[in-house]
């Protein structure tokens, strides 16, 4: 099996989609809301919709299948349902509803948010624009459409079990959204676009199975089938960093990972990670974090 290191990130970075309500309306009807998330999204289950939200132009057309994912927006609108006036509907955390719902005729939506630790926010934020509009594909349509629709399920279901069951199909319906993006979209250099390029794999994969390693251009261009000219200058246009900055990038989120989790001594962690001392891993650490090894673990030991 190849490395997979979009799972790779995904860990280290703790994404979480996580499902906080959904409605299904027919008729004319709009909602809108402030948002203070981060990261939000919203998924069409049925029917159809139009979106917006401010820094973008001109309404986002939401079809069945469909996610929405808003980057560092501050507000969000969306209406449906024809010609007429307009009732104002919000999500409910209980997906409460009037009626049975006919998805041939209703609308229904669910919304959530993504939550991912500070050095996930930078890299996802990076990765994606203002609005990330993901569309229903041939390949992904099926493996979408049924998580939408098993979530709606149990969110209005109301079952034994159903808050665990949200949060699995959130985890699952987020990563078949950043599947998906990835194919149908030219994204900008940066980590999501790396972790996906083939050529560039083989480099990764012995970046990420042995971080510790002395890594020079020679061995990752090799690795890669490139010349060492060649190699550089694909990696930078498609990471948007040298590879070398993208190892140290790599060894700081696994510090971290690390650090909140483990227990494993300061100065055997930087050895692991390649660094010659403590002292070279803890000014590392610090420049690209903020603060010192020790400090951001007893930080984050003090918030559990």
């Amino acid at each position: 099996m190849e490395s997979d290191h979009l799972s790779e990130v995904f860990d280290l970075v703790e994404v979480r989609g996580v499902v906080s309500g959904g409605f299904a309306v027919r008729g004319p009807w709009f909602t809108e809301a402030d948002v203070s998330e981060a990261m939000k999204f919203t998924a069409m289950v049925a029917g159809r919709a139009r979106l917006w939200a401010d820094g973008v132009d001109g309404p986002i057309e939401l079809e069945a299948g469909d996610v929405a994912i808003m980057n560092a927006r501050s507000w969000l609108r969306a209406e449906g349902g024809g010609d007429g006036p307009r009732r104002r509907v919000d999500p409910d955390p209980r997906f409460a509803d009037a009626g049975p719902v006919d998805r041939s005729v209703d609308d229904v939506i669910i919304g959530g948010r993504i939550e991912l630790n500070a050095a996930g926010l930078a890299l996802l934020a990076h990765a994606l624009p203002p609005v990330a509009h993901v569309r229903a594909s041939a390949a992904t349509a099926g493996t979408v459409q049924g998580l939408l629709d098993r979530m709606f399920d149990e969110g209005a279901g109301g079952r034994a079990g159903s808050a665990f069951a949200l949060r699995q199909y959130g985890q699952l319906l987020l990563l078949e959204a950043v599947r998906s993006y990835v194919d149908q979209a030219e994204l900008p250099p940066g980590w999501l676009r790396v972790l996906t390029d083939e050529r560039l794999g083989p480099a990764l994969s012995l970046m990420h199975a042995d971080p510790g390693g002395p890594w020079g251009l020679d061995a990752l261009a090799k690795a890669a089938a490139m010349s060492r000219t060649s190699f550089a200058e694909r990696f930078r246009a498609v990471a948007g960093v040298p590879p070398l900055t993208y190892l140290h990038r790599w060894r700081m989120l696994l510090a971290q990972k690390e650090l909140r989790d483990g227990d494993a001594r300061v100065g055997a962690l930087a050895s692991r990670l390649g660094y010659g001392s403590e002292s070279a891993f803890s000014t590392a650490f610090k420049r690209e974090v903020g603060e010192s090894p020790l400090r951001y673990r007893l930080r984050h030991r003090a918030a559990v």
